[in-house]
């Protein structure tokens, strides 16, 4: 891959992002890398050359740099869409599960893609669309998970489940999480769900708080066809992507959930592995 055309997206209200983005511009461009910034990132730098849209930086770039943490790459992530423009995740705080990269690594790790020396993970992404009344009526992507779920006052709704057309079951819970193997260290961890390893090619439906307490966390093929109909009435049911996005549903809306076309693929030092990340993040083995 060729590394002569970069975009810069950063979490705008992190200390010292300014001094953070000059070096790393002065870095680029001393390489001959053509700098691309999106306008709210560009704005902290001194007369930056390129300022776009957000949403039109994955078309004209060959890699991304995303400053900030996980919520800052999960949204570029779903900007990306399918342009199979590799994203570099450098956090500005501690390691992340998905901004693997810290700021002390980040020009080790860009010397390695700037020789071409690097590897990448291919991440699932989940597309969601919502049918009212037979209507195709909102459309979605998500890295981490789709979630179903009421709001603070409202009473356990009823979420009938259907995979590849066969009827599994109606939830009685507060909610419902259909994750990805990247998101299972996200919602789904702290919903009691399993942890599974990003090359898995599996979904997981995870209920949250379930009246019945035999419905447990199911993991099945990311070959499998989900609907979820919301059945409940007069309730406040919310439909979340990656905990960032949102859209209100309606009784009888029918969730329709599959594994999209395309892949998002993260560049990762090739120091560290998974289970270092599991054991720094979770605190294995600490007492």
């Amino acid at each position: 891959m060729q590394m002569e055309r970069v975009g810069i997206i950063a979490k705008v209200h992190t200390p010292e992002i300014r001094e953070i983005l000059k070096e790393l511009y002065q870095w680029l461009s001393e390489r001959q890398i053509q700098v691309f910034f999106d306008r709210g990132t560009g704005e902290l730098v001194d007369q930056p050359p390129e300022v776009h849209a957000k949403a039109k930086i994955p078309s004209l770039v060959d890699f991304i740099i995303v400053l900030g943490g996980d919520g800052t790459l999960l949204s570029v992530a779903r900007l990306v869409g399918d342009k199979d423009v590799p994203i570099l995740g450098v956090n500005l705080g501690s390691l992340g599960f998905l901004t693997e990269v810290t700021l002390d690594e980040m020009y080790i790790s860009l010397e390695q893609v700037h020789h071409n020396d690097f590897t990448t993970s291919q991440r699932l992404l989940i597309a969601a669309y919502v049918s009212r009344e037979g209507e195709r009526i909102a459309e979605y992507s998500a890295l981490n998970d789709v979630v179903i779920n009421k709001s603070a006052l409202a009473r356990v709704i009823d979420l009938q489940a259907c995979i590849n057309g066969q009827y599994v079951t109606t939830y009685k819970a507060d909610g419902l999480i259909i994750g990805t193997p990247t998101g299972s260290t996200a919602y789904n961890l702290a919903a009691g769900g399993p942890i599974i390893h990003p090359d898995m090619r599996a979904l997981i439906l995870t209920p949250i708080c379930p009246h019945t307490l035999t419905n447990r966390p199911t993991v099945i093929p990311d070959t499998s066809e989900i609907s979820i109909t919301l059945k409940s009435e007069n309730e406040d049911v919310f439909l979340t992507l990656d905990g960032q996005v949102g859209f209100t549903l309606r009784h009888q809306d029918v969730v329709h959930l599959r594994k999209a076309d395309h892949m998002i693929r993260l560049i990762r030092p090739p120091e560290r592995n998974y289970f270092e990340v599991l054991r720094t993040k979770l605190k294995w083995g600490e007492r």
